[in-house]
């Protein structure tokens, strides 16, 4: 798999603005910050033949992909190249990466917290609340404590994350932003 640094992708982008580039987050990320001109799909909804359909999108052309981080850009990455886009590039860091850069984001007024800080937030109200219950209500509530333990190591080594996949999908997160293209 491709990957790309973000400074790399913005000077590709300054000469050629036909860029096609991908955002794979939910809504609420994408409306709280993104990088200008691109198209918004989220992994859960991604669909290799309706993305065919969209303007710039193209299996000969590549496919730049960016998420929060990069471990959702991986995942639509893989996807569509199973469906035949052979061309797909990671950007590396994603979002966080390219503004950490200082290179040109759009900004909303969304204040919904980045997924990944929900998880960990969900998570760790998991395991306090497991080994709070475990304490004072029944020793078997320590299950919760390392069932929550045991999915966060799955999470880091397959990279796939179902608590993860949970929360994109509350009402907060699956908003869908009055443009999927700025």
């Amino acid at each position: 798999m491709k990957k790309i640094t973000p400074n790399a992708l913005n000077a590709l982008r300054e000469k050629n603005s036909a860029t096609a580039l991908l955002d794979v987050r939910t809504p609420a990320e994408h409306e709280q910050i993104h990088v200008p001109g691109v198209h918004l799909v989220p992994l859960d909804r991604l669909d290799a033949t309706e993305l065919e359909g969209v303007a710039g999108f193209s299996k000969e052309t590549p496919l730049y992909i960016l998420c929060h981080s990069g471990g959702r850009a991986k995942q639509a990455a893989e996807k569509l190249s199973r469906a035949g886009y052979h061309d797909c590039v990671v950007v590396e860091g994603g979002t966080s990466a390219w503004a950490a850069s200082g290179l040109p984001v759009v900004r909303g007024t969304s204040k919904v917290i980045a997924l990944e800080r929900q998880v960990r937030i969900a998570a760790g109200a998991l395991v306090l609340s497991g080994v709070l219950l475990s304490h004072f209500v029944n020793p078997a509530f320590i299950w919760l404590a390392g069932i929550v333990g045991g999915g966060l190591i799955f999470a880091g080594i397959t990279d796939w994350c179902g608590m993860g996949i949970l929360i994109s999908k509350l009402p907060w997160n699956a908003r869908t932003p009055s443009c999927s293209k700025k």
